[in-house]
């Protein structure tokens, strides 16, 4: 392991997680692309680049995920039987999503990761809730949402809030019990995903020393060491600082790291 690489994943984790903290969003979209830049300096082989950050990515949610359902289920705001339902949707695609996501070819992999960056930026800006216009649907429904959020967030590592609180609020679920379910739900997502992306990558030749298939533990390990100790400084900063300003700033940030994804998958569809 180049132990050079411990300051930028320390730091990377103190980042995602003081943002934690401070605007109540994962790190999934800020972790992978830094990670992308990371391992492609490293020499990491080109079709485990993509699958290795997210991978990586998803692992460390699950840690931010627990620590921000607990700070919720205290406060009694999740909807817990809303959990339980979609569990084993969530659980599915969740364990389906790395699978279709290492076996894409790695442009499109990142174009499409780039697409959702883009897509979390646009709500960040708009930062609206969908009006209510339905009810949570029934148990089938249900499976069904799930799926198709775990799948979604198991692709690209995140913990599926940027789908699960539109699905919940356009379901007439209040926002605060919608933004708090959603961090619950992201641990089961994130746990599913994490399994699906050490499977996929356990056969694989040309992983790096200390990866778990397609986990690279030193990276986690630091991620989550930073990002635990820092959420609850951006908690408090919060209420000192003009987060609207702010959430204008970390968007302006997403559309320059989804920016630098498209590059990347046009770089790797010439290499």
């Amino acid at each position: 392991m180049n132990f050079a690489l411990l300051p930028i994943f320390l730091a990377l984790g103190a980042f995602v997680g003081f943002l934690a903290g401070l605007l109540g969003i994962g790190g999934g979209f800020t972790i992978v692309p830094v990670l992308t830049e990371v391992f492609t300096h490293e020499g990491f082989a080109r079709e485990h680049l993509l699958p290795m950050a997210i991978g990586t990515s998803a692992a460390s949610i699950i840690f931010t995920a627990f620590a921000s359902a607990r700070a919720h289920h205290a406060r009694g705001a999740v909807a817990w039987p809303v959990v339980w339902v979609m569990a084993p949707g969530l659980v599915l695609g969740s364990l389906l999503g790395p699978q279709i996501a290492s076996a894409l070819p790695a442009p499109i992999l990142a174009g499409f990761f780039g697409a959702f960056i883009w897509f979390g930026a646009y709500r960040q800006l708009r930062n609206v809730p969908p009006k209510a216009d339905r009810e949570l649907p029934g148990k089938p429904g249900m499976f069904a949402g799930g799926a198709v959020i775990g799948l979604v967030a198991g692709m690209v590592g995140t913990g599926g809030a940027f789908l699960a609180v539109p699905f919940m609020t356009r379901c007439n679920v209040k926002l605060h019990t919608a933004v708090a379910t959603s961090a619950a739900i992201g641990m089961p997502v994130a746990a599913a995903a994490t399994i699906g992306y050490v499977v996929a990558g356990l056969r694989k030749t040309g992983l790096p020393p200390y990866s778990l298939g397609y986990v690279y533990l030193p990276a986690l390990v630091a991620i989550v060491v930073t990002s635990t100790l820092l959420a609850p400084v951006g908690a408090r900063v919060a209420h000192a600082l003009p987060v609207a300003r702010l959430r204008h700033a970390f968007a302006a940030m997403l559309f320059v790291l989804g920016a630098y994804m498209w590059w990347k998958a046009y770089h790797l569809y010439g290499a």
